[in-house]
């Protein structure tokens, strides 16, 4: 079973997740850290004791801004190591997730958190680890086809699928992106591609999917291929330009 290691200076926030992860069965024992700082010494005992020592720690889930030492710090300094825990953000800022996947995060959770959102994240880990067990059994909804669900801080948002101009791949999530601003949401972009296709979404760079219809001009200079969606001028990977222009060709 995992062993976890929570970090937050909020110390309500600290023992909720403390407390959350405790009642997951993939858990075996879930302790708390006030700041990186703490956390950093109470790793650096549990890497002495050993993988198998009565210190060891699995997986850190950790929060991004702290006082003095941040998460992303932290996590940085992990990479240094050996045989470093796993490491899961857990945040109320939407904004890092390409930095916390480029330290290689298993996850990144946005707060406030839900049960079976966490359980997800622990669920990861235990793949990770390979000490997967039966997960504790939450209900499965069917995705709404016209909406997208967005939830941050505590406010569950449903964005219509018409109002997306472009959609950009961040690590294992998508940010969307819509004339009022963007959101990001755990889908990877290759699921939206194939989700999407019948609502005339198309693939034009391996970090892009945009809407045909919210395509306001193509441009070509120098032989580089671009779209104009709105205000923005998305680049057009060459394997992609053709077939885009003559979607726009055929587009009503």
């Amino acid at each position: 079973m995992l062993r976890a290691l929570a970090v937050d200076d909020e110390r309500p926030t600290l023992e909720e997740l403390v407390y959350l992860l405790n009642a997951d069965p993939r858990i075996g024992t879930a302790e708390g850290a006030n700041d990186a700082t703490e956390a950093l010494r109470r790793i650096n005992r549990a890497l002495e004791s050993g993988p198998d020592g009565p210190d060891a720690i699995d997986v850190v889930f950790l929060d991004i801004q702290m006082p003095g030492l941040d998460g992303l710090d932290l996590a940085r300094l992990l990479t240094g190591f050996a045989r470093p825990p796993l490491v899961v953000f857990v945040t109320a800022h939407e904004d890092f997730a390409v930095q916390a996947f480029d330290l290689k995060a298993v996850d990144y959770v946005l707060k406030p958190v839900r049960r079976e959102r966490l359980a997800e994240a622990v669920r990861r880990a235990a793949e990770r680890r390979g000490t997967a067990a039966p997960a504790p059994r939450i209900p499965v909804h069917e995705p709404d086809p016209d909406h997208v669900t967005v939830e941050l801080g505590g406010v569950t948002r449903f964005v219509p699928v018409d109002d997306i101009t472009h959609v950009e791949a961040q690590g294992d999530y998508a940010r969307l992106h819509t004339g009022k601003g963007s959101h990001l949401v755990r889908i990877p972009l290759s699921t939206l591609e194939e989700r999407w296709r019948a609502r005339g979404f198309v693939r034009i760079h391996r970090r892009h999917l945009v809407a045909l219809r919210h395509i306001g001009e193509l441009r070509l200079d120098a032989g580089t291929v671009s779209v104009l969606v709105g205000t923005e001028e998305l680049q057009v990977s060459r394997r992609h330009a053709r077939e885009l222009r003559d979607l726009l060709m055929r587009r009503p």
